[in-house]
């Protein structure tokens, strides 16, 4: 019997600013992010979106589309680092609207929870619904990647915004793929990308003439939550290298490979904060495992870096990006950085691109090198299975993204600075955040969602 994704959906934001619009009104040369990077547009979430929104979206997707019985669910597990609430998980969220729009108590009897690890969480939520439903084979489990990458204006993480969210059903016997067991990991504890509490002083904050009993029981330092995370690019790019490539020797290890492990992949999926981050990061397994062992670890720092960058240029590493790679950054590079769902997006886009291309991949095995910073990678493999086109044939990517909605610079920086308190686009057919509670003391803070006809 095997075990993995019988079906997925997705929902992204609708509205996009075009990289080139960025660039050109931050001073940067358009040719280094598009044709350097990969990117073309990054996603931006409207005033009535928040991740639970664009969850909630994704997962009502995946259930209209495939006709799921809620009550052939067992898990709706979330992978996230994007949470609106420190103690109250997005996947709590996702049921009281699934039962708002599908029937009360029809998921009473689910069980449900988030993961956080940076950009493997949406990976580490999956990887324990596929344990589950081996255990439970006529169980069903269902994962909800869901996140929005903001970064500081005028920063260098900035151009690689996005927001989204992919949702995947796990069962026995899958239409889309089947995992093999062999799972490697590789983990080291660094802060190359990080999230922390801010603090400020009591005596720093004014305006509170209208909340002072609230005010007045506040600790002397207040912790103060910001989207946007504390990191160094080449540090964290380095650590994305050592995890990715311990974890894939490995897994070669495991799997008692004689020759490389990614020869025997139809297509590489990745973890991809731009669009071109996996061809970038790649170069050294594909040198280091090479059959004909172009390098061998061995050089001295200076040499092994240019004999890297070298082989990085060379025609044969370019047709190895085109055929094994290419597929996944296409809607990477119209998105932005999706954090957990960057990959499941990658995997999506390498399905749809095939399907539409008339290209049968069946039986095909595909290699997937997930890393989330903090850090930690995984490398798995999965087997492309006979029903997978019928599977993704509903889910219309390309289509999708092609009908986002351009906007222009003043109008960005206005929602990311959260001055903006209208919807760019009306919200027709999907959910909406109604409502934040902020005059009952027992429910302040408290999220409304409703779903939008």
């Amino acid at each position: 019997m095997n075990f993995g994704i019988d079906a997925i959906a997705f929902d992204v934001a609708k509205i996009h600013l075009p990289i080139k619009t960025l660039a050109n009104n931050r001073n940067i040369d358009p040719e280094k992010l598009e044709k350097g990077l990969g990117l073309m547009k990054m996603t931006l979430p409207d005033y009535h979106q928040d991740t639970v929104v664009f969850g909630a979206n994704a997962l009502t997707k995946l259930i209209i589309e495939n006709a799921i019985n809620l009550e052939d669910i067992s898990r709706i597990y979330v992978g996230t680092e994007s949470s609106i609430d420190s103690s109250k998980p997005i996947a709590s969220f996702l049921v009281s609207m699934m039962e708002q729009k599908f029937g009360e108590n029809r998921l009473a009897e689910c069980d449900v929870v988030d993961f956080t690890f940076a950009c493997i969480g949406g990976v580490d939520a999956m990887q324990n619904c596929i344990d589950f439903v081996r255990l439970n084979p006529t169980k069903k489990a269902i994962v909800v990647t869901t996140d929005i990458a903001k970064y500081d204006l005028n920063s260098t993480g900035e151009y690689t915004q996005g927001a989204g969210a992919v949702a995947l059903l796990i069962s026995s016997n899958p239409r889309i793929i089947a995992f093999d067991s062999n799972w490697a990991t590789s983990t080291k504890g660094v802060f190359d990308f990080f999230k922390p509490y801010r603090t400020v002083s009591k005596e720093a904050i004014t305006g509170n003439s209208n909340n002072e009993n609230w005010f007045d029981n506040l600790e002397a330092e207040i912790e103060i939550h910001k989207d946007q995370p504390v990191f160094e690019g080449q540090y964290s790019n380095q650590c994305y290298m050592d995890r990715t490539r311990n974890a894939y020797f490995s897994f070669k290890k495991i799997a008692n490979a004689s020759t490389s492990v990614y020869d025997s992949w139809k297509s590489i999926i990745m973890h991809l904060p731009y669009s071109f981050q996996g061809r970038r990061m790649l170069s050294e397994i594909y040198s280091l495992d090479h059959k004909n062992h172009i390098i061998s670890g061995n050089e001295d720092a200076l040499e092994y870096q240019n004999k890297l960058k070298e082989i990085s240029k060379s025609e044969e590493y370019r047709n190895f990006v085109n055929e094994k790679l290419q597929p996944a950054e296409i809607a990477s590079s119209q998105i932005g950085n999706l954090y957990t769902g960057s990959i499941f997006m990658g995997f999506l886009s390498t399905l749809a691109h095939c399907y539409e291309s008339k290209k049968d991949i069946t039986n095909q095995k595909f290699g997937f090198l997930a890393y989330g910073s903090g850090s930690k990678s995984k490398v798995f493999e999965g087997t492309i299975q006979f029903n997978w086109a019928t599977a993704v044939s509903k889910v219309n990517l390309f289509q999708t993204l092609e009908k986002s909605y351009e906007i222009g610079f003043e109008t960005y920086e206005k929602l990311h600075k959260k001055e903006l308190k209208t919807s760019v686009q009306v919200p027709k057919g999907e959910w909406i955040l109604d409502k934040i509670e902020n005059e009952n003391p027992n429910l302040i803070g408290a999220r409304y969602y409703k779903w939008i006809d």
